[in-house]
């Protein structure tokens, strides 16, 4: 199963935080899934970080590929397929990084791990 993570699941997995759905867990640890992160996330990351509203015990630009690399999850780039598919998207949800990785999950053929309640009203198949 390829599955990208929305940035609150990769936060959730990589703390063990006890917010993330036990299912999604599952298929993440599983070795037969391939797991990415969107560079989408790397950037909402960073840019809350740098705001003050997402405290990391490192900056997120070492935090965030050592914590990739310790959990085998590989970085997935941004391609203009994945942008064009904005257009035809609905604008259910206010925040353009959610909906950036509804277009990469579609794009990509891949489920998206999203604990946010507002994904489900997109057409993307959802852990």
């Amino acid at each position: 199963m390829r599955i990208l993570l929305d940035t609150c699941d990769f936060l959730w997995f990589i703390s063990g935080d006890a917010a993330l759905p036990e299912e999604s867990r599952r298929h993440v640890q599983e070795a037969a899934s391939e797991v990415f992160l969107s560079v989408v996330s790397v950037w909402e990351i960073v840019v809350k970080h740098r705001l003050g509203k997402l405290p990391l015990p490192q900056p997120p630009e070492v935090y965030v590929p050592a914590q990739r690399a310790l959990h085998r999850i590989a970085s997935l780039s941004l391609e203009e397929s994945a942008v064009k598919r904005l257009a035809g998207l609905p604008s259910i949800h206010r925040d353009p990084f959610d909906r950036m990785l509804v277009c990469q999950a579609l794009d990509g053929g891949m489920r998206l791990a999203s604990s946010d309640p507002v994904m489900r009203q997109y057409p993307v198949t959802l852990l």
